[in-house]
């Protein structure tokens, strides 16, 4: 009996002492077709059985460890200049081959709604949708997807896929302008993965850390609570994003129309979105972002706290990221005409102040947006003036990227003269006499006034304020003004300080 009882204990170490092997695993980002980072440390990750050796080759050099103890493993590869097609091979148990990688220049594509705009609905779209045709170009699409806590992997339908009229038509429509025109002008791989959900505000794509270490930033989860009642989910989702069902699915009754907002709400929850869509991104190397959104935030209760979020949020995606002061280029929200409770001049505003960051970039849309539609056609000068602050900021081209940006004032008696940067080469009046400009005195009483162009300055008066101390620009949900520089860039909305 003793010796039948040692013979198990001898037979079940032996099995204990057999290592458990499980399959290497990759996250999702990492496909066929995939672009990689150049000039960037080539880092991949992923899962095996704790302590199982792991090899990774790309481009001639092979790295090799061990996955801890919880299954995890990293390692860096040298990085490298543009080109490809290149295979990708992990080795552990199994072996994992991914093949037509490139190397390139890696763009996040983020926001709202305008950013998740496709192109199969953008101006002319048929004909766009025919020519985009780029092998260079790989787009990859992030499921939406809200979580309470910073997600390891992404949730995508539509992997690394070769730009084509096919996998193009459903994808960013600013996100694919964007690329076209930087493939266009640097001739290098770009990959673009669009990570977006529509009617979102920015909170929910800060991360928790970023939003708990700022005391300003406390509203937001006021603003959060106060949209617990089940009866303002309904209200809040159908209101957001009915446009944009009806866009995608056809015009459907009021009972369909309410089955998918239920998780439209908890998409607005504080880093929800970005624990679900941009946390499982960090670790992947890139070259900057582009964001599209603001449109969420012009409600009453969140305006007040937009520009320390805004700011917040970029910081906030950097310092994750890891790679210092990347680019950051963002649209500034276009002209609509909102409810009197919608404060999107101020929006625009704390969009322009985001410029105090170093490495960022704003483009003006104030002209061609829809008084009557919150999602404008003509995505096409949204991706091209995007590309511009890329061409210039990025890829060091001499361009003018920006329209003029209201820099100081001074007064001389009854007139205020104002100016501008971004307008070395002069400005000019689009349509006709200058129009969108006020004035006030000491009272903070606006009127309009009447505005002329002196070089790079725009000199204001108006015979109802004969000592003017503060002005200001396109101050309203949908403006009409038409100030713009010599290379056809619309002047960013704006407002002097009151004295």
């Amino acid at each position: 009996m003793r010796s039948w009882f040692h013979g198990c204990l001898v037979l079940l170490s032996a099995l204990i002492a057999i290592p458990a092997y499980a399959n290497v695993r990759l996250p999702a980002l990492f496909a066929d077709h995939m672009v990689i980072q150049r000039h960037e440390p080539v880092h991949v990750w992923g899962d095996a059985a704790p302590g199982e050796a792991v090899t990774v080759a790309f481009r001639g050099v092979e790295r090799s460890t061990a996955a801890d103890s919880l299954g995890r493993w990293s390692v860096e590869l040298p990085p490298g200049g543009a080109g490809g097609p290149f295979v990708l091979t992990v080795r552990g148990a199994n072996t994992i081959t991914i093949r037509d990688v490139l190397v390139g220049d890696v763009w996040i594509a983020s926001g709202q709604s305008n950013m998740g705009f496709p192109l199969r609905d953008a101006r002319n779209a048929q004909q766009e949708i025919a020519r985009a045709d780029f092998s260079q170009i790989r787009l990859m699409h992030v499921n939406q997807r809200f979580a309470d806590y910073p997600q390891d992997d992404l949730d995508i339908s539509m992997p690394w896929s070769l730009c084509t009229p096919q996998s193009a038509g459903g994808f960013s429509a600013v996100a694919y302008f964007f690329a076209r025109d930087i493939e266009r002008r640097e001739h290098i791989p770009i990959g673009v993965i669009e990570s977006d959900w529509g009617g979102t505000p920015a909170e929910a794509w800060t991360s928790m850390d970023a939003l708990s270490h700022n005391a300003s930033l406390m509203p937001v989860f006021s603003a959060w609570a106060g949209m617990a009642d089940a009866e303002a989910e309904t209200k809040l989702a159908e209101a957001k994003e009915r446009h944009d069902f009806e866009k995608k699915y056809g015009k459907s009754t009021d009972e369909e129309l309410r089955l998918p907002w239920h998780p439209v709400f908890k998409s607005w929850a504080p880093a929800a979105l970005y624990n679900g869509m941009i946390a499982p991104l960090t670790r992947f190397p890139i070259r900057g972002v582009i964001w599209y959104q603001g449109e969420s935030n012009t409600d009453a209760l969140r305006y007040p706290v937009y520009g320390p979020l805004f700011q917040t949020l970029i910081q906030d995606w950097r310092a994750d990221w890891r790679e210092g002061n990347f680019p950051f280029l963002f649209v500034q929200i276009a002209n609509y005409q909102a409810g009197s409770d919608s404060y999107w001049p101020e929006v625009r505003e704390a969009q322009l102040q985001a410029l105090d960051l170093v490495n960022t970039a704003m483009t003006v849309t104030i002209d061609i947006g829809n008084p009557n539609n919150i999602h404008p056609v003509d995505k096409q000068d949204v991706g091209y003036r995007l590309a511009l602050a890329a061409r210039a900021i990025v890829y060091g081209e001499h361009i003018e990227y920006s329209g003029p940006l209201y820099r100081t004032m001074s007064i001389a008696g009854s007139r205020l003269r104002l100016y501008f940067s971004h307008a070395s080469g002069g400005l000019v009046s689009k349509g006709g006499p200058l129009t969108g400009f006020e004035i006030a005195g000491a009272d903070g009483k606006f009127v309009p006034a009447e505005a002329v162009i002196d070089g790079p300055a725009v000199i204001l008066s108006s015979p109802a304020v004969t000592s003017p101390t503060q002005a200001r620009y396109g101050w309203a949900n949908s403006p009409v003004c038409n100030l713009f520089n010599k290379e056809g860039l619309p002047a960013s909305p704006f407002r002097t300080a009151a004295p």
